[in-house]
């Protein structure tokens, strides 16, 4: 059983690769929306209010977001996989 520890101590990268590549062998569907809908709320804790906003204005802009794979947006996004990595072990 992999544990909160070992999660938060991999590189943002991996826990970004780890919990989409368990999400789509799932086709957990929920686990993408939450990413779009959670997305804009990180962006802001991370210190980008106005992207933010623009995203919870704008849903194709969310979807585009949540694609990247910028430094920044991996670690805004890290509760999210680590929550979904510790919820879903194989």
């Amino acid at each position: 059983m992999t544990t909160f520890e070992e999660l938060d101590a991999l590189p943002s990268r991996e826990l970004h690769d780890r919990a989409v590549s368990r999400a789509e062998r799932r086709l957990d569907v929920k686990f993408f929306w939450r990413l779009m809908s959670e997305t804009p709320a990180a962006e802001a804790a991370d210190g980008d209010v106005e992207q933010g906003v623009d995203e919870v204005q704008h849903w194709s802009r969310q979807v585009l977001d949540m694609l990247r794979h910028d430094d920044d947006a991996l670690e805004a996004r890290r509760p999210i996989y680590i929550d979904y990595l510790l919820k879903h072990e194989e």
